[in-house]
């Protein structure tokens, strides 16, 4: 191991990764489960992980419940090949991992498939991480999962070639908000990735900057009618925008997802939150964001959800209007 790869398998503080690397070599069938709505943290997590446990002759399957399909601007991600239909993944298996999924919850329809498992290994940074499985390996200090495997892959001796390099970089680029929420270390780990031949520019760009004509129409819709409430949160001011089953017609998951990152930018507001509502009638998926001073993973907890200190999501059911009076209540 160099001294690089050294330095990125230590930065975990006191977290112990050796649970993890034993159930993985000790594994003879693994499935690998990422949060419903994937993002390129979950699932870039989840195949690196597969490419490395295919590596070593093990049978392996990754899967999410939903959406039906991979979102578009991850289907070139390396090792998409192993990802198959909620349907189909294996009922009983040997060891069964989640990768950045904060709650048994966080699986949807596929939690069942740890009932099936002889053992459960859950990967994650968040803080508010449930310990839902039998082995739980979280690290919070970690500015995302992509470098939690990246920690565990140098302990398992595999080498991180331009494939893995690929989904790590995915994960690492897309949580860091491009580097811009990142930790001591984090440049390092970007910097190892980058020096395998990836492109890392043109992952970012297909991740965070590509989106169909379709998106413009919906974004200028849902943001004219977004709202400003600056006497929320304290005096700390809330924004909030709605996005309705009807706005996001014919649009895929991440473009629905990227809005808050553009509602967060409202100077007057310390917390944003973007209201999607579901395939199912006033059943919303609330996204939340705070720049400085409110803890939104503990807020989320509070709703049901979960998170980091400065994005979480929790799901609400019911009127927008008395979701929206639900939040500003939970706010104080």
């Amino acid at each position: 191991m160099t001294v690089a790869e050294h330095a990125t398998a230590q930065r975990s503080g006191d977290v112990d990764l050796a649970p993890a690397v034993n159930a993985l070599v000790a594994a003879k069938s693994v499935t690998v489960l990422c949060h419903v709505q994937p993002d390129a943290d979950t699932l870039g997590s989840g195949l690196a992980l597969a490419l490395a446990i295919d590596r070593r002759g093990v049978p392996v399957q990754v899967a999410f419940a939903e959406p039906s399909t991979l979102p578009t601007s991850m289907r070139q991600l390396p090792g998409v090949e192993f990802v198959v239909e909620p349907e189909a993944v294996a009922r009983e298996v040997d060891l069964l991992v989640t990768v950045d999924c904060g709650s048994r919850g966080r699986l949807g329809r596929l939690g069942d498939r740890l009932d099936g498992a002889r053992s459960s290994l859950v990967l994650d940074h968040h803080r508010s991480n449930t310990m839902f499985g039998s082995i739980n390996v979280v690290d919070p200090s970690a500015e995302s999962t992509a470098s939690v495997i990246a920690r565990i892959l140098d302990l398992l001796g595999t080498e991180i070639d331009s494939d893995i390099a690929h989904c790590l970089y995915a994960g690492l680029v897309t949580d860091t908000g491009s580097f811009r929420w990142v930790r001591p270390g984090t440049h390092l780990l970007a910097e190892r990735l980058l020096a395998t031949g990836i492109d890392g520019a043109l992952i970012a760009r297909r991740l965070l900057d590509t989106h169909p004509f379709g998106w413009l129409p919906m974004l200028s819709k849902v943001l004219g009618s977004a709202v400003l409430v600056p006497d929320a949160a304290e005096g700390r001011g809330l924004v909030h925008a709605v996005i309705r089953r009807s706005d996001r017609e014919g649009l895929n998951s991440e473009e629905v997802e990227s809005v808050i990152d553009i509602v967060r930018t409202t100077a007057e507001a310390e917390l944003a939150a973007v209201f999607k509502e579901t395939v199912t009638p006033e059943v919303w998926s609330v996204s939340l964001r705070s720049k400085n001073t409110i803890d939104v993973a503990a807020l989320a907890t509070r709703l049901g959800g979960g998170g980091h200190r400065y994005a979480a999501g929790y799901t609400a059911k019911g009127p927008i209007a008395d979701v929206v009076a639900e939040l500003r209540s939970a706010l104080g």
